[in-house]
């Protein structure tokens, strides 16, 4: 049976809410990942006093607006980042649906439901990463080094050999890693970016070879510039994010008691030092843009390397 023989609108409705679901879950994963808590103990429960959240309290969305965007138990004020993620999650989901259906009519189920759980895997990973970069400039190994090794994992899903996945892997790694973490450290003293987004690009390449991976990091280094200078036009400043600041004021307080640890962590992180003033000064997180660029690269890859990339011609495969 062909994917084409199937009802498109169930199946655009059951991937519309599979996706919901699975954006709550990804809240759970934004919030207790980057504070090394267990992403599925103990149950959903509300941040500001602790009160388990009741099922019908847990609709993706829905629950969002009957409440107001307030907890039912103590009136906390919800965050408005956990209806959209949850509405990016239904997004991709279907997206990702509309992909395959429309490239592939004539695919078989079976592996039509593989490329489908594959992609949806990587694009939920992707905005989990972003959105936790964003609030912590942190990129968690579970989800840059998972999804690289899922890459390699599923490359004959996307017409790749394994050789192909794991060069593109290694190279996006190391085309961030030795320039930016290990000679500019040499040159600099310290590391101009952080080895998660190195990390990142090693995910990229592993998904979508090194022509991805090249694009990948050229347009998320575009598109993260522009959004910097379009925020320090409106703001005036780029603010650090509050996370990032309290962790490394804890760190001051614990190497000026004498703590080594601290001390060395504060000398080694680029984040150990507070932004300067001025927009070359300022921080702003490379993660979500590198993210975005992934899902550009995962629905409009073959047109991106048709016009854009189409100088390198035959050297696409190995």
């Amino acid at each position: 049976m062909t994917i084409s023989d199937l009802s498109p609108w169930f199946f655009r409705i059951v991937a519309l809410w599979f996706g919901l679901l699975w954006g709550s879950f990804l809240n759970v994963v934004i919030y207790r990942l980057p504070r090394d808590m267990s992403i599925v103990s103990p149950p959903s429960h509300c941040p500001a006093c602790g009160t388990p959240v009741r099922p019908y309290d847990n609709v993706p969305v829905l629950s969002y607006l009957v409440l107001g965007g307030r907890a039912r138990c103590c009136k906390a004020k919800m965050s408005v980042r956990y209806p959209l993620v949850e509405l990016i999650g239904g997004a991709l989901s279907v997206a990702i649906f509309e992909m395959i259906f429309r490239q592939s009519p004539d695919m078989m189920v079976g592996r039509a439901v593989a490329i489908y759980a594959a992609d949806f895997a990587l694009a939920m990973g992707l905005v989990a990463a972003a959105f936790i970069d964003a609030e912590h400039m942190y990129l968690p190994d579970s989800i840059t080094i998972g999804g690289a090794i899922l890459g390699i994992g599923t490359a004959s899903l996307r017409d790749m050999t394994y050789v192909e996945s794991l060069v593109g892997a290694l190279g996006g790694f190391v085309g961030v890693w030795l320039p930016f973490v290990v000679l500019y450290k040499v040159v600099r003293g310290k590391s101009g970016m952080g080895l998660g987004d190195a990390k990142l690009m090693m995910l990229a390449g592993a998904w979508f070879g090194w022509p991805g991976a090249v694009f990948v990091f050229f347009a998320g280094a575009l598109q993260g510039t522009l959004a910097a200078l379009f925020i320090y036009l409106v703001r005036g400043k780029i603010e650090e994010p509050e996370a990032v600041r309290a962790d490394r004021e804890m760190l001051e307080k614990e190497a000026a008691a004498g703590d080594e640890e601290a001390k060395m962590a504060l000398a080694e992180d680029p984040l150990g030092v507070a932004p300067g003033d001025g927009l070359m000064a300022s921080r702003l997180s490379f993660g979500p843009f590198l993210c975005f660029s992934c899902l550009e690269f995962l629905f409009a890859g073959e047109w991106i390397k048709a016009t854009y990339l189409g100088g390198f011609g035959g050297v696409f495969r190995l």
